[in-house]
């Protein structure tokens, strides 16, 4: 299904695949609800559509549907960036383990 804008059609679908700085593995299962929850948080910010999902032990598959104005590496950026810092906001003893 194709999204529209004023003057254009568009269908970017995109299967990413990520891990967390250094691999914590901690991270994902004591933490798994929360992380998903920012997550879903930015993509609605940014009005990326988040097709299907899921948290591994150590990485996380997410199928996202990105509108043309954001590149891959311009939202991966972001999404990675801004997830980091509101997971160690929540729970900053994370940040020395």
């Amino acid at each position: 299904m194709a999204n529209s804008l004023a003057h254009t059609k568009w269908v970017c679908k995109y299967h990413i695949v990520f891990t967390p700085k250094y691999r914590r593995k901690i991270i994902y299962k004591e933490l798994r609800k929360d992380i998903q929850q920012i997550i879903k948080d930015l993509c609605k910010w940014k009005g990326v559509e988040i097709i299907e999902g899921h948290m591994m032990p150590d990485h996380v598959h997410i199928l996202v549907s990105i509108p043309p104005k954001y590149s891959v590496s311009q939202f991966m950026g972001y999404l990675k960036g801004k997830s980091a810092m509101m997971i160690f906001e929540r729970h900053a003893n994370l940040k020395y383990k």
